[in-house]
């Protein structure tokens, strides 16, 4: 089985996430996730009981804003992007890596490049170990479409976490720009080997 322990790539860089809007879409689709999506979603996952994985990958962390709020929980955090934007000092994509192949001992969370939300978390699941969770903050509407018709009957989420407040993402990080959003977003939370109906729940 692996993991990153010791690995010399075990340091923090980033990329985007997602956010929608008529504006023109920042060029690497970097959007920022507000931390208190992030906090609020694990004290939920407290109160039901499910329990992530000591050591987990942000693999689009762009300025850190989840990586963050995992860390000082006491996670042991992996975080990368593609492109640097000042939290760490190495760059890493993805979905072009190496490092991982296959029995990745960790849970894998993140805000991923919208566009690209369906290849993170296949290769997330590709990678990853049976039993552990991908994890992703995603628009309500990623549950449309033919494409992530075929993704879900293959890998099907174990869990959706509907926000029933409206949560903020926003370009460039820029959270002062935004004072709110007319987005319902989610968690989906895939369990590698998991089989089975969704389990759609609240926050």
């Amino acid at each position: 089985m692996k993991d990153w322990n010791g690995n010399k790539k075990s340091t923090f860089v980033q990329l985007g996430a997602s956010n929608h809007t008529e504006k023109e879409r920042e060029q690497n689709d970097f959007y920022a996730t507000d931390p208190k999506a992030l906090e609020i979603f694990l004290d939920k996952l407290k109160q039901d009981n499910i329990q992530l994985h000591d050591s987990i990958w942000e693999c689009a962390c762009g300025k850190g804003h989840l990586s963050e709020v995992l860390i000082k929980q006491g996670y042991n955090v992996y975080a990368t992007d593609k492109i640097s934007r000042g939290y760490g000092n190495e760059q890493l994509d993805f979905l072009t890596e190496k490092l991982f192949t296959d029995d990745l001992e960790a849970d894998i969370l993140t805000n991923p490049p919208y566009k690209y939300a369906k290849e993170f978390i296949e290769k997330a699941l590709e990678i990853q170990a049976k039993g552990y969770y991908t994890i992703m903050f995603l628009k309500i509407q990623f549950l449309e479409g033919q494409a992530r018709q075929k993704l879900f009957k293959k890998y099907p989420p174990k869990y959706i976490y509907v926000n029933s407040k409206r949560q903020l993402c926003a370009m460039n990080g820029e959270f002062e720009k935004y004072n709110a959003t007319a987005i319902c977003y989610c968690w989906f939370i895939w369990e590698k080997g998991f089989n089975g109906e969704p389990i759609i729940r609240w926050i």
